[in-house]
């Protein structure tokens, strides 16, 4: 099963100091019953991508978490046994399963991460979250402009430039 995990750039940094992600239980997002029935598709690819710009929303939420952290949204796709990862963790999220323990960063397919062209909006959208979260419809709006912005891919082997290790 491909799930995508949310994290910030110090995340994927430390990722790629100890060679896993997180020490569990670990949020991710993935093609669940409950993210068919919110996105109503069978066109796999289109849920792949559902479940990605989840990830990427869980992503904002943890850059307004952590204000030091650089403007970017990052996304790390991971192949996992199903077993991993149960089945819609939380109703009210569609798509999120919780990984029980760390996952070896080897597990990764790809890293997805905003441009830098993105910083401005995403910096707004992150600080836009608790009053969009309200209902306030500007707020929203705020947030969407973030949303805007597709993340680009980037190989594993490319995750050492990213964090600035450039080994």
């Amino acid at each position: 099963m491909r799930v995508y995990v949310p994290l910030t750039l110090p995340g994927l940094a430390e990722a790629y100091k100890t060679g896993e992600l997180g020490t569990g239980p670990l949020v991710a997002y993935a093609v669940t019953p409950g993210l068919r029935e919110w996105y109503a598709s069978d066109d796999i690819e289109e849920l792949e991508y559902a479940a990605l710009g989840r990830a990427a929303l869980a992503s904002l939420r943890l850059l307004a978490a952590e204000p030091e952290a650089p403007r970017r949204r990052i996304v790390i796709a991971v192949d996992v046994p199903d077993r991993a990862a149960g089945a819609d963790h939380d109703p009210a999220e569609p798509g999120e399963v919780r990984l029980a323990g760390p996952v070896p960063l080897a597990k990764a397919a790809s890293v997805h991460v905003d441009a830098s062209d993105a910083e401005a909006d995403v910096t707004a959208a992150a600080e836009a979250l608790p009053a969009s979260d309200g209902g306030d419809d500007d707020a929203q709006s705020v947030v969407d402009g973030a949303e805007d912005h597709e993340l680009l891919w980037f190989a594993t082997q490319e995750i050492a430039n990213l964090v600035g290790r450039g080994d």
